[in-house]
């Protein structure tokens, strides 16, 4: 579904008249972007999807100036430019999410890896990419079955009749409903969905494993209630600080709440 490959990213792309595969190349003044489109009239939506995933409309010098005026958190902002808090399709992340409840970063990867593969090879793309919506609809019940407990609430993502998550434009609040009344879903999933597929600046993660080691390491508070109420000042850009603070460790055991 997504690789790095000759020093581009790239990934598949499900749009209003097919499929489709971009690759994102950096370059210093600018992202090299490629599309390869299954329909031309989808050009205008790939590049307003390749601006999203980059996050390229936000304010980096807005949300590091607010962050920076933090004490503790000023020495790791400016060491990288202030990361992007989206970067996928709604139901793409969510079930990705989903899998990564409860087992290390590696093993959500793994698993993730298994659904494409469990496509018709008629239906990859000509670059060797799955588009992984189409995976996951088309996935025999076995293959879900053996991410359980999680092949529930995958399900119940992918459904026809289900409740996907919502996009970008919907409110943020009525989103976060919707998100915690699917069975398996918590605190931390739905914000992590906030953040990266809903575009939240302000989704916050204090109970996430990661965020309370890099707070802990900079002399911030490390509990959830503490780190919320610390985090405050951080305000509206408390996900962007999240991803600061994901940045300062590798956080090999990362096992993640629900």
């Amino acid at each position: 579904m997504e690789e790095w490959r000759d020093g581009a990213y790239r990934r598949t792309l499900s749009l209003p008249y097919g499929h489709g595969i971009v690759a994102l190349a950096p370059r210093p003044d600018h992202i090299a972007c490629r599309l390869f489109l299954t329909d031309p009239r989808d050009l205008t939506q790939a590049i307003s999807r390749c601006r999203r995933l980059l996050d390229l409309d936000a304010d980096p010098v807005a949300v590091d100036e607010q962050l920076r005026a933090d004490p503790l958190l000023a020495p790791i902002v400016g060491k990288a430019p202030a990361a992007g808090c989206r970067d996928r399709r709604p139901a793409e992340f969510a079930v990705r999410a989903v899998l990564g409840q409860q087992v290390s970063t590696a093993a959500a990867r793994t698993h993730a890896a298994r659904l494409p593969r469990t496509a018709s090879p008629s239906r990859t793309l000509r670059r060797g990419l799955t588009p992984l919506s189409w995976a996951l609809r088309r996935s025999p019940p076995s293959t879900l079955e053996t991410l359980a407990p999680r092949s529930r609430t995958t399900l119940s993502l992918v459904r026809p009749a289900g409740s996907l998550p919502p996009g970008p434009a919907d409110d943020r609040e009525e989103a976060r409903a919707r998100l915690l009344a699917l069975p398996g879903f918590g605190p931390w999933t739905t914000e992590i969905i906030a953040m990266r597929a809903l575009g939240d600046p302000d989704a916050f993660l204090p109970g996430d494993l990661g965020v309370r080691r890099a707070a802990e390491a900079l002399g911030l508070p490390g509990t959830p209630a503490a780190l919320t109420a610390r985090a405050a000042r951080w305000r509206p850009w408390r996900a962007y600080a999240v991803q600061y603070l994901w940045a300062t460790d590798d956080h090999p055991i990362n096992l993640l709440p629900a």
